[in-house]
């Protein structure tokens, strides 16, 4: 097996790198020189795939808007079961794949940046679409729906962002989290 240092390594390489680094220290840790150790390559490499470090982090902000994002609905809406159930398995996937991890930075980046702010709001809004449409599939008036779904997506995205554990397994969390978004009506 190739060594990293051996093998090439890909743009994706450099965004998940960089969303790692966004994750830990914010835009002002993603450093070229720091990125490229962390990979285990020289920064030489950087440059086959970027022009420069805002190039990467449009390309992070790109992955987290796309990649973070459509995957899981693509497989949410693909899913023909029980549309309660079709909540549960997104809740799972967000949190099994790490899919909110970055959101938090996200948040912190978009309130210096009002280009990232727009990407920002605009993914939220359709994560709280989709989900008040998830909701809508199961059963739950429009006004609860869209309550419940903007109630999930903020719990998804500050359960990832806490750091916290459970004395309970994730499943159990998870589980029980959806038995409190898909119990009855609110009314």
């Amino acid at each position: 097996m190739e060594s990293k240092d051996r093998r090439r390594l890909g743009r994706e390489d450099w965004v998940q790198g960089a969303l790692e680094i966004l994750f830990e220290k914010g835009t002002s840790g993603i450093k070229v020189v720091v990125l490229a150790k962390r990979l285990g390559v020289t920064s030489g490499s950087f440059y086959w795939h970027f022009k420069k470090v805002q190039d990467l982090l449009d390309a992070v902000l790109e992955y987290w808007e796309h990649e973070q994002t459509d995957h899981i609905i693509r497989d949410a809406r693909a899913f023909d079961g029980d549309p309660k159930e079709r909540i549960y398995l997104l809740m799972q996937q967000v949190i099994d794949e790490g899919a909110a991890e970055p959101d938090h930075a996200i948040a912190v980046w978009a309130k210096s940046e009002p280009s990232v702010q727009e990407v920002y709001h605009r993914t939220l809004q359709r994560r709280y679409e989709f989900a008040a449409w998830m909701f809508r599939e199961a059963g739950f008036p429009e006004h609860e729906a869209r309550h419940r779904g903007r109630i999930m997506v903020a719990y998804l995205m500050g359960e990832s962002a806490s750091g916290l554990k459970a004395d309970e397994t994730w499943e159990q969390v998870l589980r029980h989290h959806w038995e409190v978004l898909v119990a009855g009506s609110t009314q």
